[in-house]
């Protein structure tokens, strides 16, 4: 049961960003602000880390397995692709390392945060 609260959690963020989508006229996915509400709820305690972790981490553990639908249909649309291939691998390569900085200049700036507040 704590399983399917968690879950609920987390799809009503979800269904909140896609609201927003709806709501917005800007081009940014759903998901994007799902992502930017949940880091709100979470960093203000409005969501405690408790009642979306269990979940939140087997999420995590089984991404891979979500990855699969999309590089079929990238196998799919080889054709397609091959013209475009260098572009497009240079293109994915640099926005890769680019989410890979962001990501972690983000984190190191949370855990200062928090390792202040700790020391406080």
């Amino acid at each position: 049961m704590k399983y399917i609260r968690q879950f609920s959690i987390i799809l009503f963020i979800s269904l909140i960003g896609e609201i927003m989508r709806l709501a917005i006229p800007l081009p940014i996915p759903a998901s994007i602000y799902g992502l930017v509400l949940m880091l709100i709820g979470l960093s203000t305690k409005l969501i405690p880390l408790e009642a979306v972790e269990e979940t939140s981490t087997f999420l995590i553990e089984i991404m891979p397995v979500m990855f699969i639908p999309a590089a079929v249909g990238l196998l799919e649309s080889w054709d397609s692709l091959r013209p475009i291939l260098v572009p497009f691998l240079v293109i994915n390569l640099l926005s890769t390392v680019v989410v890979m900085i962001l990501t972690g200049k983000v984190t190191q700036s949370f855990m200062r945060k928090q390792k202040k507040e700790e020391q406080s």
